[in-house]
């Protein structure tokens, strides 16, 4: 997916773009592609593939869920930036946070903000389960987002605490995401949320398989979750 293609693509969904966010992606590839040379952000590093695989993909979650209606949003595990940082682009009124485990990459997301005019960005070096115990941060956000970090059973763990009560975790998944979500029923409900949308969707040119799971915040979370790090992962809740 060429910028010319990107651009195009977004439009037909609704969402167009000025010359400031153009710049602001053109800006973002060519710093995701010179900090890889130093550090592990991303296997993907052509442009057609970046535009399509980690921008576009990023986006593809506001095709469903309105965002312009979104306050704060928190990213858990992004990495590089996805999907948070595209959809800061798209949408600037957003407050963004991001938590990741590793120093490195939250010292690349300061440079990517500075570098891009990002206001109200936050990011947190932290381990998720910390992160979600941390009271500045817990059931504060009106949207919290992972994109494929780890099954669905163990991101609810991570992500539905920091979830305000009406608020949203969105889940962004690949393949095989109906049998993760019958894995993680029993989780997302004892963390208390309910499925409240579901869409099924194909990555274009490449035709991949997407789904997106918007899961609603019902009631607080028990104080229990998320439980000490490492614990979720090796011990889902079923």
């Amino acid at each position: 997916m060429n910028e010319q293609l990107f651009i195009q693509s977004l439009k037909d969904k609704g969402i167009e773009l000025n010359e400031t966010q153009i710049e602001q992606f053109r800006k973002y590839f060519e710093i995701l592609v010179e900090w890889n040379e130093k550090m592990n952000l991303t296997a993907i590093t052509d442009l057609e593939g970046v535009y399509l695989k980690h921008f576009y993909d990023s986006i593809s979650a506001a095709f469903y869920f309105d965002f312009s209606k979104v306050e704060t949003l928190c990213d858990v595990g992004a990495g590089a930036g996805f999907p948070s940082i595209p959809l800061k682009i798209c949408f600037p009124h957003l407050k963004i946070t991001i938590v990741d485990s590793l120093n490195k990459r939250i010292t690349f997301l300061n440079h990517l903000s500075e570098q891009l005019n990002l206001t109200h960005c936050h990011f947190v070096h932290a381990r998720a389960e910390d992160f979600g115990q941390n009271s500045a941060y817990r059931e504060q956000f009106d949207v919290v987002m992972a994109r494929a970090v780890s099954r669905l059973n163990v991101l609810a763990e991570l992500c539905i605490p920091l979830v305000k009560i009406e608020g949203n975790f969105i889940a962004l998944k690949a393949a095989a995401a109906h049998e993760e979500y019958k894995e993680a029923k029993k989780a997302i409900q004892v963390l208390g949320g309910a499925l409240k949308e579901q869409f099924d969707y194909h990555l274009p040119i490449e035709n991949s398989e997407r789904t997106i799971f918007v899961i609603e915040k019902t009631k607080k979370t028990s104080k229990k979750y998320p439980r000490k790090p490492g614990v979720p992962n090796k011990t889902p809740i079923k």
